[in-house]
Formats: C-alpha cells, sequence, structure tokens
C-alpha cells in the first residue's frame, strides 16, 4: 500500500437527501426568532383613567337630566288632561252688536276727531270656569292702517254661562287726515260700505272652581263691516267675524 492513499467519502444510503434550495434566501438575515434589523415597538399605554371617569359621569349627569325632563313633561300633562276633563273648558264668545259714531269730524287744521260708542256682547259658555277681567284693556279701531279710536273695556267679574253686554266709549285724534277721509269716501262711493277692524287686548285671569289661576291676555281681532261713517248716527253692521286667542 502506497504512503499517500486517497480517501474519498462515501455517501450514506440512509440519511435524508441534501436540500436543493437554501433555507433561508441569500442576502436575508431572517431567523426563526424574527427580523434582528427591526426593533420591537412598545405597546400603546392605556389613556388615564381619569378622563374616563369625567365622560362618564357627564353622561350619567345627561341621562339623569332627560329623565327629569321626561317625568315632568308626563307629570304636567296627566294635570291638563285631568283638568280637562273635570272643567271642559270652552273659549269666550264676543260679538259687535252696536258701533255708534258719535263724532267724525275734520278740523281747520286737517286734523280728524273721532268718537264710538261699541256695545259688544260677551258670552261664558263654561259651567264650572270663571272669568275675572282686570284692569289694562284696550280696545281700538282701525280703518286699514289708521288707528281711528281707542277705549278700553270695564273691570268685572264673569261668572259660569253667563251672557254680559259691554258699552265701551272710544275716542281718537288724528293729524293730517285729509287722505284718509279721501279714501273712505272713494270707498263707500265704490263698494257701499267700509271695512273697519275692531281689536281688544284683555287681562284676563280663570277661575277653576276655587282656584284662581295666573294672569294671561285674551285677543280678540273683528272685522266688520258697516254702511257708512256719518256722524252722530247708528251705523248699521252689515257683518262681524271674531277670531280670539290667549297670550302670556
Amino acid at each position: 500500500m502506497s504512503d499517500h492513499q486517497k480517501i474519498h467519502p462515501v455517501s450514506d444510503p440512509e440519511a435524508p437527501p441534501h436540500p436543493t434550495a437554501p433555507l433561508v434566501p441569500r442576502g436575508s438575515s431572517r431567523s426563526e426568532h424574527g427580523d434582528p434589523t427591526k426593533t420591537q415597538q412598545a405597546a400603546p399605554l392605556d389613556p388615564p383613567s381619569k378622563k374616563k371617569g369625567s365622560r362618564s359621569c357627564w353622561c350619567r349627569c345627561v341621562c339623569y337630566t332627560l329623565l327629569v325632563l321626561f317625568l315632568l313633561i308626563v307629570i304636567v300633562g296627566a294635570i291638563v288632561g285631568i283638568l280637562y276633563l273635570v272643567f271642559r273648558p270652552k273659549l269666550p264668545d264676543y260679538n259687535i252688536d252696536r258701533l255708534q259714531l258719535t263724532r267724525f269730524q275734520l278740523n281747520q287744521d286737517l286734523s280728524l276727531s273721532t268718537g264710538f260708542n261699541v256695545t259688544i256682547t260677551a258670552k261664558n259658555p263654561n259651567e264650572k270656569i270663571g272669568i275675572y277681567y282686570e284692569d289694562g284693556s284696550r280696545i281700538s279701531v282701525l280703518y286699514m292702517q289708521t288707528r281711528l279710536s281707542n277705549g278700553s273695556l270695564p273691570k268685572f267679574y264673569q261668572g259660569h254661562e253667563n251672557t254680559t253686554i259691554i258699552s265701551v266709549e272710544m275716542t281718537g285724534f288724528n293729524q293730517n287726515a285729509t287722505s284718509v277721509m279721501t279714501t273712505l269716501q272713494e270707498q263707500q262711493r265704490l263698494t257701499g260700505s267700509i271695512p273697519l277692524r275692531i281689536r281688544v287686548t284683555q287681562p284676563v285671569r280663570i277661575k277653576l272652581g276655587k282656584l284662581k289661576l295666573m294672569e294671561v291676555r285674551f285677543l280678540v281681532r273683528c272685522g266688520v263691516s258697516v254702511d257708512s261713517l256719518a256722524a252722530n248716527s247708528v251705523i248699521r253692521v252689515r257683518s262681524s267675524n271674531c277670531k280670539y286667542r290667549f297670550r302670556l
């Protein structure tokens, strides 16, 4: 045997075959433990618990406020419903029965002096409700946008299912009334009637049984058509239409 004998490796027939491709692609530094080139980011911290507590407290306050408001609405609605069923309220009714022109004079300085006497029938149709007519009322007669006369209703109490006839005297004064007089004469010549408006603002207090409620304002708006405006004469009312509403 030679001193320089070469030994050749012999493959093991039972050994697994060599992989034909590398386990990790060339140029990659990844391993089974992750990418060492990338640093791990810390998990975000939770916001302070104080902010969460203030938000939940605010939500509870809003919920409690809405609940209280809802209960108040239910209670007020129940009270109003009971009062309506017990007293059956009805609006009072008013009618312009008589309108007398006591003064209608064009003065030398072209001013207009007027005076009216109005008779109003007021009806309270309620069986269990009384009406107190308080001080501070105002009644006006208007032609278009011109206020001809003003007055006030008397203070009185109207009982259940009562009809009251009210007589009111009104006076007025308008400067430079030539245009008003011309329009009135032309209106009467063309149509044979003159449209007037009567407005009433009356403070009232409603009495339910023995309970006297707060003061409210009762508004009356009437459209009246008369045949003429002749001084010292009773004007014939051709038509009258009134509307009513309350205001606090």
